[in-house]
């Protein structure tokens, strides 16, 4: 799903009860499993997941992650994972915001980056590769949206 300021996708999860520890509360190692269920996500609505970007011979690892815990997750919670396309020219910048569904209580947030790398060179690439701009334009077509609308 997307909203008026940029590409968010939305993910709803209820706790389990391997991923708390002996107070219920969530390990916070599993956050960053969180965000990457939701930044899964938010590449297959791209068109543009793990698969196709080895595919089309790049890698995206993560270089940066940064995680706020606010309040805890506890077992048996329904939670919601919104993840956001922030930055896309340089680098790929996903926000990302846990909440309590019934509370509405924001848990976590935090964000990662990651950078296009070339598998043939193992180089860093300094800007997107054009099908990742290519796949994201149409995306924006689906939604109506154009680049300037989100920028």
């Amino acid at each position: 799903m997307t909203n008026a300021n940029a590409m968010s996708v939305t993910l709803d999860r209820k706790v389990p009860f391997y991923d708390v520890d002996s107070m219920d509360i969530v390990w916070h190692g599993h956050y960053v499993k969180y965000f990457e269920d939701a930044r899964c996500e938010l590449l297959d609505a791209l068109a543009y997941n793990y698969q196709a970007m080895r595919d089309s011979g790049y890698g995206f690892p993560v270089v940066d992650i940064r995680i706020k815990y606010v309040r805890p997750a506890r077992f048996n919670r329904a939670i919601r994972i919104e993840a956001t396309l922030q930055e896309w020219e340089v680098r790929l910048k996903i926000a990302y915001r846990i909440v309590d569904v019934e509370s509405g209580d924001v848990l976590t947030k935090g964000y990662s980056v990651q950078v296009a790398v070339d598998l043939a060179s193992g180089e860093m690439c300094y800007a997107m590769p054009d099908l990742f701009a290519q796949k994201l334009q149409a995306f924006w077509d689906t939604q109506s949206q154009t680049p300037e609308q989100v920028n």
